[in-house]
């Protein structure tokens, strides 16, 4: 059965929960955040920040899954624009500058992203407090859409990928995951940011680039 929408005033009262949770949460630690500071600070009762979210370890579960979703949601918009069926990529150059394109967007927003900072910082830090995510569909939404557009230009002939979920995980490593290790927070990120993807795509195509 369908949930119900929520009224006007319950979906503010979750976002005041939710800011307030994700804000405390970074900067103070999990362990020495209170409900009754969260409550506090969302400007609500702490009866209603245990009714709408139970314990603060689903308060924590919920902050995670919203920055994550919001990410999926970017990359799957970058997917979109860059790497479509309609797109005009017919050979493995063009491939390569619309991957690149598609990796220069996803690492200058991840960067400078509150949601990327918070979602690994969280999970990094409380990894034993949230088991479920190891099962949740956002542990494996970012791959599995890479994933499927490996397939797609793998069935054109311009990608050699007998494993595209593998190439998904490789092409992640050379361009984000890379470009994440190495940068500094504060410093500006757009150059490096572009170096960092530029040479790792072009590594993903000397490995899975049709010859």
């Amino acid at each position: 059965m369908p949930s119900r929408p929520l009224r006007q005033g319950q979906a503010e009262k979750r976002s005041a929960i939710m800011a307030a949770a994700r804000e405390l949460f970074v900067r103070d630690g999990v362990d020495r955040t209170s409900m009754d500071a969260v409550a506090a600070r969302a400007g609500v009762s702490k009866r209603t920040v245990y009714d709408y979210y139970g314990d603060k370890r689903g308060l924590l579960l919920g902050v995670v899954v919203d920055a994550g979703e919001s990410l999926v949601a970017s990359l799957r918009t970058a997917l979109d624009t860059h790497l479509s069926d309609e797109a005009d990529i017919a050979d493995t150059a063009t491939l390569e500058r619309a991957l690149t394109e598609f990796a220069v967007e996803i690492g200058s927003s991840m960067l400078g992203s509150s949601d990327y900072a918070t979602t690994v910082k969280l999970i990094s830090e409380n990894r034993t407090l949230l088991p479920e995510l190891e099962q949740h569909p956002l542990s494996s939404a970012p791959e599995e859409a890479l994933a499927e557009r490996i397939a797609h230009f793998a069935e054109t002939g311009l990608l050699d990928a007998d494993d595209p979920r593998l190439a998904s995980d490789h092409f992640n490593a050379l361009t984000t995951l890379l470009a994440w290790n190495n940068w500094i927070p504060g410093e500006p990120a757009r150059a490096e940011v572009r170096d960092v993807m530029t040479s790792g795509v072009h590594a993903f195509m000397r490995a899975y680039g049709a010859r």
